[in-house]
């Protein structure tokens, strides 16, 4: 698609384009491997996707997104061959590209909105990919440049947390003129990105990137550090911050409490994607992190850290791996790209089916677990219909590895730790919705931590409204 010729196609004949298709390996080949399941676009491919963009005047894509980037101009900028403009224009309200173009779900949020995906073949512009390829170009070339940084402020904010909230709330202060430390729990920076996300879906080296960055614009970063262990919010201000944002998000697993749930062989999700993500567990006896490697694998859940674990479980040398999911597929939270890959990689689905005890073998170890079969009744307080169990249908399932991922709960040490800071039933920090400001003066919060867990864009969109907050309460309220 040559510079300019979208300028050429009326409005009919771009909706008439195709959708680009992007390159992956197949299903076969990377079943035995970790690396990165699509290539990403091809440079003739983003120049005809950009192409089917309408330039519509009311740009219902931008409301679409959490975080505001201004779709329609970074389009126009790749049918002009600007790539590294394109990136630029994106990272004027999205520190995360990279990141973002591979694992937000587009298509709830602003390929939903796109009127192109109200044509007769229901395929809006495939803004996500094209979001991955022109970061991705500006990477792979070395044209990353800083962007323009206000002048010192003099104002030291503490940012709990290296997760989406974390580091776009860090982005935004920095650019601001604000001298900016992220602590992070873990060895490495990234949060649910690097510890949550198997490296065939987000490798570590696209954090990474992400996070040298905004090192780069002046973002510290304490790593190994444990607010609520380490430090103490009244700590940070003790030592000099003035301002904090936590984005510690919902690390917590939950269990089912059923019979048998401490046998050898249940991990929860948290566990079991840690230890394979970010501590190299695949790699073993490389890295010296055991991880039990079963042949028939139950993974409990319908959501993407479920299709995340169960596909790592494949990769890990199961014969048999089974997503067991208590609804029908219609109800599954997953993206369904991410159903659709699990699919072609074999995976088998029992849906409407929850189990109701686990069975162990001698030494301890999980050997199988006793299931019921379920119907959809009324809807619940999600809006889904709520499952209800069909008396007389248990059956047993011969599995040796389950894991647990049906959800996790906020981390509770800040909040544990933090005099006056007030929480809601579930542990979830309350903050005010405009400016994301907790009942402790100058503490500011968001991501899971607020919402339970949700997304990374949506994370991210509220690291961009704190940190708007936290600049205004800065410069009037904090004095020098």
């Amino acid at each position: 698609m040559e510079c300019g010729l979208a300028d050429k196609v009326d409005k009919k004949a771009r909706m008439q384009i195709p959708r680009q298709v992007m390159p992956q390996q197949s299903p076969e080949e990377r079943i035995k491997n970790f690396r990165e399941v699509p290539y990403g676009l091809t440079e003739e491919q983003a120049l005809i996707e950009a192409a089917r963009c309408l330039e519509c005047k009311k740009e219902p894509c931008i409301a679409g997104c959490p975080v505001e980037v201004d779709i329609p101009a970074f389009i126009d900028l790749i049918l002009k061959k600007d790539y590294a403009a394109a990136a630029r224009k994106i990272k004027e309200t999205n520190s995360l590209p990279a990141i973002c173009g591979r694992v937000c779900p587009q298509e709830d949020q602003c390929e939903l909105k796109c009127i192109v995906g109200k044509g007769k073949d229901g395929r809006p512009v495939a803004i996500g990919y094209l979001e991955r390829f022109v970061a991705d170009y500006e990477r792979k070339n070395n044209l990353v440049q800083l962007p323009e940084i206000a002048s010192p402020t003099g104002r030291k904010v503490a940012v709990v947390g290296s997760g989406p909230a974390g580091l776009t709330a860090a982005g935004d202060l920095i650019k601001l003129g604000h001298y900016v430390t992220i602590f992070e729990a873990l060895h490495k920076p990234g949060g649910v990105l690097v510890y949550g996300i198997p490296e065939f879906r987000l490798p570590k080296s696209i954090v990474q990137a992400e996070c040298d960055f905004l090192a780069s614009m002046g973002v510290k970063f304490e790593n190994s550090t444990v607010v609520g262990k380490s430090y103490t919010i009244d700590e940070l201000f003790e030592d000099g911050y003035d301002a904090i944002f936590i984005g510690t998000g919902a690390g917590l697993p939950n269990f089912m409490r059923i019979p048998g749930e401490n046998l050898i062989g249940i991990y929860s999700s948290n566990e079991y994607l840690t230890r394979s993500n970010l501590m190299r567990a695949f790699e073993f006896p490389t890295y010296d992190t055991p991880i039990i490697k079963g042949r028939n694998v139950a993974v409990l859940g319908g959501g993407n850290t479920a299709m995340d674990s169960v596909r790592t479980a494949l990769r890990l040398g199961a014969d048999t791996a089974y997503i067991v999911y208590r609804r029908s597929e219609a109800e599954m939270p997953a993206r369904i790209e991410e159903i659709h890959h699990a699919r072609e990689e074999g995976i088998q689905f029992h849906f409407l089916t929850t189990p109701i005890k686990y069975f162990g073998n001698e030494s301890g170890r999980v050997r199988a677990m006793e299931c019921l079969k379920m119907e959809l009744g009324e809807p619940d307080a999600s809006g889904r219909r709520r499952p209800m169990p069909i008396e007389g249908s248990n059956f047993v399932m011969e599995v040796d590895l389950v894991v647990v991922a049906i959800g996790n709960s906020s981390n509770p040490l800040v909040q544990q730790t933090t005099p006056g800071l007030e929480i809601n039933k579930w542990g979830n920090i309350v903050v005010n919705e405009d400016t994301m400001q907790t009942s402790r003066k100058g503490v500011y919060a968001g991501g899971d931590i607020v919402t339970g867990g949700a997304t990374v864009i949506l994370a991210a969109g509220a690291g961009k409204k704190a940190a708007r907050a936290m600049h205004s309460y800065l410069m009037e309220e904090v004095k020098k």
